[in-house]
């Protein structure tokens, strides 16, 4: 505790609030798209969004402190955005079996050591063309809503590149509030029904079987280890922080377990926000930095209190204000995803199908086309890249 308060900083601590509120600006939007789908109640989407933050705060404040490095973690974005395309068909309870499969898969995979074989086995650019195709509708969202809500999608895609070009750092705080503003102004909004209360978590028994298995389970371990874990770590260590992955994917899946009957998704290290926390934005000296990580589980344990505020809010705006800002805010990961799966040539165009099946949002026997992405894209990456294959 006395090293801990010798390194506490006012810079490490703005660090922590300001990558809690990008992944509440932000990500968040995904979460209510997937409960807009299943058509839950605003209790059980409170429930839903305490469990995400408790998740991200139990571990990111262990792991921090533990570790003795900025470690941010969140809930998976790319695995919320699977539940998009499955909800209504997909019950929530099959979800939740859905999600304790994935955290003990994660956990065996994570603590056995086997993490970076199992992502070598992977290609890179089909793991990234599967997470580019989840990814893609939500980007598309954004530009349909103009034909709905013109005013707003207009205002606030124009508002995206003025804060793009201008605070780049800042861009999706700045978005949601310059979004709340605009749908309060041109449609009408009233946030008279935001109020103040404390979340109460709603149990969720979970059941089994092999579609959701499938459908969600495997998918989700897929984009919580390629899309989250690997470039997660990828920024800690790019940042001078020598972590291994074994303890790090140990802590959040054995905390995943426990928020999953309560609507929690998968938590994995934050790959987006990690970033602020772990430059010299949080403070000159790398090994203080670790207090932003510490804080940001802070400010996850208040969101996760006020559960109820957050989702009130969401509730008073426009279901395009959602769209837009789950859209926008997904832009560079889409960018990011398609780069890395065109990037090599020797499996471009493999890279290309997965991307274009699991875009397409095809669902055959009932499994997901996040599920058949990586098996056609897979199987047509073996043949272009076998022993008769081209090089």
């Amino acid at each position: 505790m006395s090293r801990f308060l010798k390194d506490l900083s006012l810079p490490a601590i703005v660090a922590g609030f300001l990558a809690v509120l990008v992944s509440y600006s932000g990500p968040l939007a995904i979460l209510f798209q997937a409960g807009a789908s299943a058509g839950i109640s605003d209790q059980m989407m409170t429930s839903w969004v305490w469990a995400i933050s408790m998740g991200a705060a139990i571990s990111g404040i262990i792991l921090s402190i533990w570790l003795k490095a900025p470690v941010v973690t969140a809930w998976s974005a790319p695995g919320t955005a699977l539940l998009v395309a499955l909800f209504p068909e997909l019950s929530l309870n099959e979800a939740v079996g859905a999600y304790i499969t994935a955290a003990v898969i994660i956990f065996i995979i994570g603590v056995s050591g086997t993490f970076d074989t199992f992502v070598r086995a992977i290609p890179k650019g089909i793991a990234a063309g599967m997470m580019a195709g989840i990814l893609f509708q939500f980007g598309v969202g954004a530009f349909t809503a103009i034909e709905t809500t013109p005013a707003l999608a207009i205002g606030m895609l124009l508002s995206y590149v003025v804060f793009r070009r201008l605070f780049p750092k800042y861009t999706l705080v700045l978005l949601l509030i310059a979004g709340v503003i605009l749908a309060v102004v041109l449609e009408g909004a009233s946030l008279s029904g935001v109020r103040w209360s404390i979340a109460v978590p709603q149990f969720i028994e979970p059941e089994w079987n092999l579609g959701s298995t499938l459908s969600l389970a495997i998918p989700l371990v897929l984009v919580s280890l390629t899309g989250q874990f690997l470039p997660g770590m990828a920024i800690l260590q790019g940042a001078g922080y020598p972590v291994r992955a074994k303890p790090i994917i140990g802590v959040t899946s054995l905390v995943s377990l426990p928020m999953a009957f309560f609507g929690g998704i998968t938590t994995v290290v934050a790959a987006i926000t990690a970033a602020i926390c772990t430059g010299k934005d949080a403070h000159e000296d790398p090994s203080r930095r670790y207090v932003a990580g510490v804080f940001n589980g802070v400010f996850y344990l208040v969101g996760g209190l006020f559960a109820g505020t957050i989702v009130s809010l969401f509730t008073s705006l426009p279901a395009a204000f959602v769209a837009v800002l789950a859209g926008l805010a997904l832009l560079g990961a889409i960018a990011g995803n398609l780069f890395a799966a065109l990037e090599d040539a020797s499996h471009r165009e493999a890279s290309l199908i997965t991307f274009i099946v699991t875009a397409s949002g095809m669902s055959v026997f009932g499994l997901s086309s996040a599920f058949w992405g990586v098996v056609i894209g897979y199987g047509c990456y073996l043949v272009l890249n076998g022993s008769t294959g081209r090089k």
